[in-house]
């Protein structure tokens, strides 16, 4: 078997929904679970699902939560809890402001520097993390194994709040966090979500600054890397009113990632992006609860065929 990893990018809730469908596919066409992925890197809505990877639970046992048929507690009790289709009013400050100084970001990027602090809760985010580790410790039998799931290089993406600096939690080189709060901080959307605290320092949304961080993983030299992509695409697709802007920030995630896949010279690259179908049934905005199970029909109908393209085209970078 080829030494392969897994890089999944943010998304919200309706990227979540999209990439436990085209996971599926992977799986399934691949003839390859993609819990023995030598690492499981994961941004935002990403980072939910390699840590639920992570954690030993399959590509199936997620899908059969999004249709209500689990039995799973931790997967049910996680999947009921939604954080709102629009952010709630901000509080005071503005903890990104260091990004809008830095040069060196997309301008995307840069003008999360002007977003207030958010005021929504992670809580939900904090006892997924915690139940995983729970879950571990009770399954060694033993409390000395740390806040963090089995999976030996489960990666978290996150994005430092003053300097725009990528960490990933999990990794050899990362600062010590709960999982749990990495989870949180992974996930903290400027203006939605506050930043989170870990080792003295402010950690917002990886995605804000890339979609999917994939190129933290050229140092590993993998033979292969499965990336799911929610929110970039390559095939255009047609948009009309606030879809428009939608389009133009996942155009500028679609040259990010590009750039960050040049970076893995010699791995061959299995990219799965959503098309016009899965697009139309997203709307443009992915935190909308309303849309998932009409983005589960869209990338029910569309996504084994993208797989089959991305396996087929894969390439060495």
């Amino acid at each position: 078997m080829p030494r392969r990893g897994l890089a999944i990018g943010c998304g919200g809730t309706l990227g979540f929904a999209w990439t436990a469908i085209a996971l599926q596919a992977v799986q399934r066409q691949l003839d390859w679970d993609p819990r023995t992925a030598e690492v499981l890197l994961g941004t935002s809505a990403g980072s939910e699902m390699v840590a639920l990877l992570g954690s030993g639970r399959s590509a199936d046992d997620i899908v059969a939560a999004l249709d209500g048929g689990t039995e799973d507690p931790v997967l049910a009790r996680h999947l009921a809890h939604h954080p709102g289709k629009r952010p709630p009013l901000p509080r005071l400050g503005w903890p990104a402001r260091g990004l809008l100084a830095r040069g060196e970001l997309d301008p995307t990027a840069r003008l999360a520097g002007l977003l207030p602090r958010g005021g929504g809760d992670a809580g939900w985010l904090r006892e997924l993390g915690a139940r995983l580790a729970d879950e571990r410790r009770a399954d060694e039998q033993s409390a000395s194994v740390g806040d963090w799931v089995a999976h030996p290089a489960t990666w978290i993406v996150a994005a430092d709040a003053s300097t725009g600096a990528r960490v990933a939690f999990g990794s050899p080189e990362a600062p010590k966090a709960g999982l749990g709060q990495a989870i949180a901080a992974s996930w903290a959307i400027p203006g939605w979500f506050p930043p989170v605290l870990i080792a003295g320092r402010h950690y917002l949304d990886g995605g804000t600054v890339s979609s999917v961080s994939a190129d933290l993983l050229a140092p590993l030299e993998l033979d292969e890397l499965v990336v799911l992509a929610p929110m970039t695409s390559e095939q255009p697709a047609p948009a009309t009113g606030l879809s428009r802007l939608e389009r133009l920030l996942r155009r500028r995630m679609t040259l990010g990632l590009n750039r960050e896949l040049r970076k893995l010279r010699g791995t061959k690259v299995i990219r799965v992006e959503p098309g016009p179908a899965e697009l139309a049934a997203m709307g443009f905005n992915f935190m909308d609860p309303r849309r998932v199970q009409s983005t589960v029909d869209a990338a029910r109908s569309h996504a084994p065929d993208r797989v089959r393209a991305a396996i087929t085209r894969g390439v060495a970078a």
